[in-house]
């Protein structure tokens, strides 16, 4: 086998791998936070997940509370002093 073709079919299956790699991790963020729920007022400063307009999303937060939300499991946000529950936007 000729060096330039090792060379090209290295190449093609790096390229496979990268885009199965890729594909299996869209998937898995989907599913990630399927057991989740978005909860306000209870997040720290730049310990949030995302929240207001303000600011690009995740660890942003300036100060404590407000409007900015963290994934807590199902259920739990209702349990939590100062936590609101964020209405999903599907």
């Amino acid at each position: 086998m000729k060096q330039t073709d090792l060379v090209i079919r290295s190449a093609i299956a790096s390229l496979l791998a990268v885009g199965l790699a890729s594909a299996g991790s869209n998937a898995l963020a989907k599913d990630e936070h399927a057991n989740m729920e978005k909860c306000a007022g209870i997040a720290k400063a730049g310990k949030n997940d995302c929240g207001n307009a303000k600011h690009s999303c995740a660890g942003q937060a300036k100060a404590d509370g407000g409007d900015e939300w963290v994934y807590v499991p199902k259920g739990a946000c209702e349990k939590i002093v100062g936590g609101t529950l964020v209405a999903s936007k599907k």
